[in-house]
């Protein structure tokens, strides 16, 4: 029996049965990327119970050299959280770390381990009068490691900040099976390096993420949401300033729809309909929030914004939501964009962020340059403008086959990544590296950062086994 042998049976007897999966059917699941574009091997999934068995797991995998690929609701869109086709990698899961350990309102805290479900954590929250502002499409699958394992944005970003921000303090399992309690409710703590922000982020590469304290919020006891047509997208950003402007730390979501992408909704997704009497270019949805109990002035407020945005020009029409289920079939035509798009077949995806005063440069620029390279390629671009963040996806023209034009997602990406650095953005806004982004980081970073980088993975991880082949 090899080393790698013994240690696999050693992991086995370790988590026991309810920790190892080695059935064919049952691992599917676990080495397939949501969207079909990765498909890996791997001798089993383990999932262990506790961190304690994480720590024994990562120990003995280290000992015997078997590299480990870290998973957790595998929801990734970068294919971080799938292993690779040589078999040689070990899922584990962190599924089965699903406690939340305590919820203090006291100190507006919860402390949640890795395999919590995201909308799990929300509800914990709201049951004690509290918010987790965290809020992605997919929270009713996705797990709060991968989550910060990915440093995840959401809807919620340009008022209360992406994951990292969103964190106290973290519990790891390093590389060697060590584990680092850094459990701290703190908001201020100057004693020496901030160690919990090389996990945040990392996806998976420098350890493994068990569980976190996480920072709640006052709970909104008013929401004012609309649906607005704009004139363009020099609107759209005149807008949000107005907003801001009226408004202050209340504009919680401002979000960018063009019609492409409503069409495709309104198409594929049950139930929807549109807001508004006539067709328009482009849309932003709109939401102030508000903590004061019978706040009645939100409203008002929001009437006003409005009115002066009439009056400047910036808006053709709006629809206002005047009860919760007319905001959440509002905010379903924003949520279900993913989703409707694939119903228009094969598409590629770009998950990019540029300063605001540089978005319609943005725009303009890449849909121009994709266009050159594929005639009849449908620019689907919307997301987070209140913060830069557009994902700027490309569906395959009607009628024409998917493969070919998959084929061509490297020359896509090279177009609109130009773009977007040209433009001092980011070619990664919340969804990380992976595999996907992984040469195109080499392509852009300076050779300095990607030395800083490399340095770092290698003192922790000297052996490369933590999530190999991801980031760097």
């Amino acid at each position: 029996m090899t080393a790698r042998e013994r240690a696999l049976t050693r992991i086995r007897e370790r988590v026991g049965a309810s920790g190892w999966i080695d059935d064919p059917a049952e691992m599917e699941p676990y080495l397939v990327e949501w969207r079909g574009r990765w498909r890996g091997q791997a001798p089993a999934i383990v999932r262990p119970g506790s961190t304690a068995e994480v720590a024994e797991v990562v120990r003995l995998c280290a000992d015997a050299a078997i590299p480990i690929v870290p998973q957790a609701g595998n929801t990734s869109l970068c294919g971080a959280s799938v292993p690779g086709e040589d078999g040689q990698a070990l899922v584990l899961s962190v599924s089965r770390l699903s406690r939340i350990r305590e919820v203090n309102p006291v100190d507006d805290t919860m402390t949640v381990e890795a395999g919590c479900v995201l909308a799990d954590v929300q509800r914990a929250a709201a049951e004690v009068d509290r918010l987790f502002p965290l809020s992605l499409a997919a929270e009713g699958s996705c797990q709060i490691g991968g989550n910060l394992s990915t440093n995840a944005g959401g809807v919620h970003v340009l008022r209360y900040g992406n994951a990292r921000r969103l964190v106290l303090g973290v519990e790891v399992v390093l590389p060697d099976g060590r584990i680092w309690d850094g459990l701290r409710r703190l908001r201020k703590d100057n004693t020496g390096y901030a160690l919990r922000e090389l996990f945040l982020g990392a996806e998976g590469t420098l350890g493994i993420l068990t569980a976190a304290v996480l920072e709640l919020f006052p709970r909104p006891r008013q929401r004012w949401v609309a649906f607005v047509a704009v004139r363009d997208v020099a609107a759209a950003l005149e807008l949000l300033s107005l907003a801001r402007a009226t408004n202050g730390p209340a504009v919680s979501s401002f979000e960018f729809i063009p019609r492409i992408a409503l069409d495709f909704v309104l198409r594929h997704i049950p139930g929807t309909r549109d807001p508004l009497a006539e067709r328009h270019a482009h849309y932003v949805l709109v939401e102030l929030d508000s903590t004061v109990e019978g706040d009645r002035s939100l409203a008002e407020r929001g009437r006003t914004f409005l009115e002066r945005a009439l009056e400047r020009g910036l808006v053709h029409d709006a629809a206002v939501a005047e009860s919760a289920p007319q905001i959440d079939r509002l905010w379903r035509l924003r949520e279900s964009i993913s989703e409707a798009q694939k119903g228009e077949g094969a598409s590629v995806k770009h998950d990019v962020a540029v300063p605001l005063s540089r978005v319609g440069d943005f725009l303009t620029e890449a849909t121009r340059g994709v266009e050159a390279a594929w005639p009849g390629v449908r620019v689907v671009a919307f997301g987070h403008l209140g913060d830069g963040n557009i994902h700027f996806n490309l569906s395959v023209p009607e009628g024409e086959e998917d493969g070919p034009f998959l084929d061509h997602w490297e020359a896509f990406s090279r177009i609109v990544h130009d773009v977007v650095v040209s433009l001092e953005g980011s070619i990664a806004a919340e969804h990380g590296i992976g595999r996907l982004k992984r040469d195109e980081l080499v392509h852009y970073k300076s050779a300095t950062e990607m030395d800083l980088m490399r340095t770092l993975k290698k003192a922790l991880d000297p052996q490369g086994l933590m999530n190999p082949g991801r980031v760097v």
